[in-house]
């Protein structure tokens, strides 16, 4: 008798039951990685090239639910307000309430309480902006574009009763990642990392995507299973029957 105990169909009996698991967790982590994207994350179409060159318009961009509460100098935000337009926009928030922003300080760099900011980023080697000074009322945010010399920004509302500033209750999602084309995590930037509240963390985009294509990958590799062992089971029994004829 035969070490190894098979099915009708030719596949091993422990082979049939892993391929039969390796679907099952698949569709679980599958599934799973895109209800859990559906509830992190909304998707959202940059409309202009204001955010260039970290998001260019068409850009299809994955930004993270957050609260207010979750804000943080430097992160790129998805917010709406009436005095803009009542529209989505994108911009970078680059002071909360309290902060002193101004322009320009020490090698032309926006400075935030008088620290000056590195902000690689940006795509012109000269100053950060044109000049400016306001101070961020409290429970609001200033928000800046990355193309600073065609952005229409909290710079455009400095005459505004608000200094140009937000709510922070406007902003809806924190972008986290390009989706399309394929452009990978936003990244943090480390130049307000020392000030007070420091830099935002990414949210779990990575984990989701890992989710999703393991869940694909096991699917696959489970139900092409059964075919190739099939396949392969062909010879053995082709030569068993002519031993046998034989």
């Amino acid at each position: 008798m035969s070490g190894t105990q098979r099915t009708d169909d030719g596949r091993g009996r422990l082979g049939s039951a892993l391929s039969g698991l390796a679907v099952a967790v698949g569709c679980v982590l599958f599934l799973g990685g895109f209800v859990w994207g559906a509830v992190q994350y909304q998707p959202y179409t940059v409309p202009t090239n204001s955010m260039s060159p970290t998001v260019v318009s068409g850009d299809r961009v994955l930004a993270q639910r957050i609260d207010d509460a979750e804000v943080r100098r430097g992160d790129v935000v998805i917010f709406k307000d009436a005095s803009w337009g009542d529209l989505p926009m994108i911009k970078r928030v680059v002071g909360l309430g309290g902060d002193k922003v101004a322009c320009c300080g020490d090698g032309g760099r926006l400075t935030v309480n008088g620290t000056p900011i590195a902000e690689p980023y940006l795509r012109s080697q000269g100053p950060a902006s044109t000049p400016f000074s306001v101070t961020v009322p409290e429970g609001r945010i200033f928000l800046l574009g990355d193309e600073r010399m065609s952005s229409q920004d909290s710079r455009v509302h400095l005459e505004d009763a608000a200094n140009g500033s937000v709510p922070r209750s406007a902003v809806t999602a924190r972008v986290d990642a390009v989706a399309w084309p394929v452009g990978g995590v936003v990244e943090r930037p480390r130049g307000f990392a020392a000030l007070p509240g420091g830099v935002s963390r990414p949210g779990p985009v990575r984990l989701v995507v890992g989710s999703v294509v393991a869940g694909a990958a096991l699917i696959l590799c489970g139900a092409a299973y059964g075919p190739i062992a099939r396949r392969l089971s062909r010879p053995d029994r082709a030569r068993t029957e002519a031993g046998a004829r034989g």
